[in-house]
């Protein structure tokens, strides 16, 4: 999975911590395991971006239903006048490749070290540990500082590479049976969102099935279980609908 800031600037990097810590919970409450592969911290807090794993029973059915933009709308600590913002962070959701799904090339790949840092230029370490990774025939580019071993790094990042592969490639398969598939997280736009987090109101609205709970805490907490059975079944009986005409 990945969790991205998006529109909202500083509250949406916020946001973005606030998403990981309810997915980490639901993994918890759930008995998976989860794996932070790569992150950026942002600076005032939460993260610009960061990538995990989950592992576990129906870790994919459950999960994949969270992939697109979740809008909050929240009075941020820096808003002295109380006012309402209203921003949003992207999730993806990737089925993790392994080794024998995507062969790659190392004659394809351009890796770099460097030294590793933290948020305003902190020093992690003081080796050249931090790996990028380019794959030349994509485009693609992977970075991983959060181990202080260079080849723990590398090893990381040729993982998130390949789950991007595997899901460009499945895309890529996709469109030509559809051209109207959209990618997971569109733009990030708010006006896109899927779900919505109102903490005035104590709300969260799936837009898709148009599922409304006034439980906010509790599923910020990891109790997800209400709305992804919902998302479940209405994708069980949209299958159905389409098998029987």
């Amino acid at each position: 999975m990945e969790i991205r800031g998006a529109e909202g600037g500083h509250e949406a990097n916020l946001w973005a911590g606030d998403l990981f810590e309810m997915y980490r919970r639901y993994a918890e409450l759930r008995g998976w395991g989860l794996e932070v592969l790569s992150n950026q911290p942002a600076e005032m807090g939460g993260y610009r971006d960061i990538t995990f794993v989950v592992k576990g029973r129906d870790a994919w059915a459950r999960l994949k239903h969270e992939a697109g933009p979740h809008r909050v709308q929240r009075v941020p600590t820096t808003e002295s006048q109380g006012r309402v913002h209203t921003s949003a962070a992207t999730v993806a959701v990737l089925p993790e490749a392994d080794a024998v799904d995507i062969d790659i090339d190392p004659n394809e790949l351009e890796v770099d070290v460097y030294r590793s840092s933290g948020p305003g230029g902190q020093s992690v370490n003081t080796t050249d540990s931090a790996v990028r990774i380019t794959h030349l025939p994509t485009g693609l580019v992977v970075t991983c500082q959060d181990e202080k071993s260079q080849l723990q790094n590398k090893e990381k990042a040729l993982r998130i590479l390949r789950s991007r592969l595997l899901q460009a490639e499945r895309e890529r398969q996709a469109e030509e049976l559809s051209s109207a598939r959209r990618d997971q997280v569109k733009s990030g736009g708010r006006s896109e969102k899927i779900r919505t987090y109102n903490f005035k109101e104590k709300r969260v609205t799936d837009h898709r099935i148009g599922l409304t709970l006034h439980s906010l805490d509790q599923v910020l907490a990891g109790q997800l279980d209400p709305i992804v059975d919902e998302l479940i079944a209405a994708e069980r009986a949209e299958q159905l609908a389409s098998a029987s005409t």
